[in-house]
């Protein structure tokens, strides 16, 4: 008999974790099991805390407050920073972790975790005209150096590693249950699955539309990852009643509305599949399948039009050793 399922769901991160887990056959099994999952909760709470641009108290934020160039700091918080400079550099300045200044100005300057979003129809139809978002000319993500010991930045440049900062996470978690059979990490939709048993059995994931909440897509991966973007969960009302959201066009300090309002993207990692979601998302229609194309994805245009890219377009599994097999039910 296949030991029951144990999961553990929390708030954290500004969003809804969830923890599964397959336990091996027997007490001890579920007891290893469960510990596990105790462990990875006081983890993420941990890395969450000490990450968060929204705790004064928080590393980052002493970081983005620190007056030096040079500021000691913790394996951890070396760890987030160096995951976001890879994702600025993975998409060329896309995903750009230095835009605080601009976030807070759009109106995102505390948590959103538990506020009803704005409504997505009336977002879109407020919205300036569609283009797709570029990388700040000046680059200034790339004057950041992590150390062995500290992070080197101009003084005034604040980072925020957010967006990174799930993927992160979930594939933290994902190395620390690696022993079990199976297992599923979710951090606010960046989700990791593997385990020992994991490429026998593919995880069913249901892909949300951005549009209309409904089931999209399903999708079976298979030991690797899947993470959504997408422009209806942090969305909102400005001061002066123009709507904004948390993707911003690195070139202009403005939220990006490019004619995509959602991306879903398969990757080897957390970190990537968050990546290569965001990159889509911010190319537009035009340019975001290219971000798609290798491991597979799906592209949410704002007229209610899904397009499967990649791997997943065929519908069919890709080969059996590859870390990301997956294939697609009928939308």
């Amino acid at each position: 008999m296949t030991p029951a399922t144990i999961e553990l769901a929390f708030p954290s991160m500004g969003s809804d974790v969830r923890l599964l887990a397959t336990p091996s056959p027997g007490p001890a099994g579920e007891r290893r099991a469960r510990r596990l999952l105790d462990d990875a909760r006081a983890w993420i709470e941990h890395y969450a805390r000490a990450l968060s641009r929204f705790h004064d108290d928080s590393e980052l934020c002493a970081l983005n407050a620190d007056p030096r160039r040079v500021v000691p700091a913790s394996p951890l918080l070396r760890a987030g920073v160096e995951a976001a400079l890879w994702s600025a550099e993975r998409t060329g300045g896309l995903v750009d972790p230095t835009l605080v200044a601009a976030i807070e100005r759009a109106g995102y300057v505390a948590s959103r975790a538990g506020l009803t979003p704005a409504p997505l129809a009336d977002a879109l139809a407020q919205a300036p005209p569609r283009r797709p978002a570029r990388p700040h000319p000046a680059a200034p993500w790339r004057a950041v150096r992590v150390g062995e010991q500290a992070i080197e930045r101009p003084p005034g440049l604040r980072l925020d590693t957010g967006g990174s900062g799930k993927g992160l996470a979930a594939d933290a978690v994902a190395h620390r249950l690696a022993g079990l059979p199976r297992f599923v990490v979710d951090c606010g939709g960046d989700i990791r699955f593997g385990g020992t048993d994991a490429d026998g059995a593919p995880q069913p994931i249901e892909v949300e539309h951005p549009l209309t909440g409904g089931v999209a897509d399903a999708l079976e991966i298979g030991p690797g990852a899947i993470a959504t973007s997408g422009l209806n969960v942090r969305l909102w009302r400005t001061r002066d009643s123009r709507h904004a959201h948390h993707l911003l066009d690195p070139s202009t300090g403005e939220p990006a509305w490019t004619g995509i309002v959602g991306v879903t993207a398969v990757a080897p990692t957390a970190l990537e599949a968050e990546t290569l979601a965001k990159a889509a998302l911010l190319s537009g229609p035009a340019r975001g399948r290219s971000w798609l194309r290798e491991h597979g994805g799906l592209l949410f245009d704002e007229h209610g039009g899904v397009q499967a890219v990649g791997p997943l377009a065929g519908g069919i599994p890709v080969g059996a050793g590859d870390l990301s097999r997956y294939r697609t039910a009928a939308a």
